[in-house]
């Protein structure tokens, strides 16, 4: 566990259990990192014996939804390491199932290759998604979009999907992960990422998206408010480009927000201040992802939240 991430588990242990999985050396590398910080496991830090290949466990985890009973279930979507682009993903692919198992949940098979970063729900019915990732023939070879929309309609009980196909920044790998993109701050406003610079080589793709997003907006009832949220300025690490993006914050309950932010003072204090506005009576806290992000994503990506109280509606919001 490098420094960064235990600064990041720090970050969220303020206020929120946390669990992490990992076995032998690198169970002690990850204590050895938190008494750094100054944690120590309790009750609400636990290291789980659970293998990994990597970190990314908001691809590789469960979605975790409540039942017409109100039972809560760990949907298992099928792993293969964003279309086989690394390996191996052996144990990644196996550790949704083994959460489920030693949490007690039910598990449901999803039936689609994909990853929980493609799925964005306001937790009342609507999913924005990506079809770069979701219909990528190295992940559902022959599967239609109705079909695609009809497992997810099936597991995670969305009433509408919203298809988002513009692009996403550049050096990123998951083929257009949505919590890279677009995220729901309540029922009523999203955010959007947009390039801080018509010069910026994301701008037209994430011009895309925003402008889809506001032509569905304008279709809704209530209107969904879209908001633009400019990503810091390029940066590239040996010459490939690293992905950078506010929106992959996470939410902890309905009080607190963990932003990245990507040592881009300007930028940085723009995205917290929006984020403040729009969000009256959260905690927006900002959390250095510089380091983070040279592995391809950020806080949402390398967490992944398990609901602590029965909701009514079938589907559990993005982060809880």
């Amino acid at each position: 566990m490098p420094a960064a991430f235990a600064r990041f588990v720090r970050a969220i242990h303020e206020s929120t259990p946390v669990r992490i999985l990992a076995i032998g050396l690198v169970a002690e590398d990850c204590r050895r990192h938190l008494q750094e910080v100054g944690l120590v496991e309790s009750d609400s830090l636990r290291i789980v014996d659970i293998p990994t290949n990597d970190c990314w466990i908001r691809d590789y985890g469960p979605t975790f939804v409540f039942g017409p009973d109100c039972e809560k279930i760990a949907v298992d979507w099928r792993f293969n390491a964003w279309g086989g682009k690394y390996e191996p993903f052996d144990s990644d692919a196996a550790a949704a199932a083994e959460i489920a198992k030693i949490a007690g949940l039910k598990r449901l098979d999803g039936g689609l290759t994909m990853e929980g970063g493609a799925l964005e729900t306001d937790g009342a019915g609507r999913l924005l998604v990506n079809p770069g990732c979701l219909l990528d023939p190295a992940r559902n070879p022959g599967v239609s979009k109705e079909q695609v929309s009809q497992r997810l309609n099936q597991c995670l009980g969305v009433e509408e999907i919203v298809w988002i196909d513009g692009g996403a920044p550049a050096g990123d790998d998951t083929d257009g992960h949505i919590d890279q993109i677009a995220r729901f701050l309540d029922l009523e406003n999203v955010v959007c990422a947009v390039a801080s610079s018509e010069d910026d080589e994301n701008y037209p793709g994430l011009e895309a998206n925003y402008r889809k997003l506001r032509l569905w907006s304008r279709q809704t009832d209530p209107v969904v408010t879209i908001h633009r949220l400019p990503t810091p300025p390029p940066r590239k690490v040996d010459g490939a480009a690293v992905p950078q993006s506010y929106c992959n914050f996470l939410r902890l309950g309905m009080d607190r927000m963990l932003v990245p932010t990507f040592r881009s003072p300007d930028s940085d204090q723009h995205a917290l201040a929006l984020l403040r506005e729009l969000c009256p009576g959260v905690e927006v806290v900002g959390v250095d992802c510089f380091d983070i992000a040279w592995g391809l994503g950020a806080l949402h990506c390398a967490s992944c939240h398990e609901p602590a109280v029965v909701r009514s509606s079938a589907a559990e919001g993005s982060d809880g």
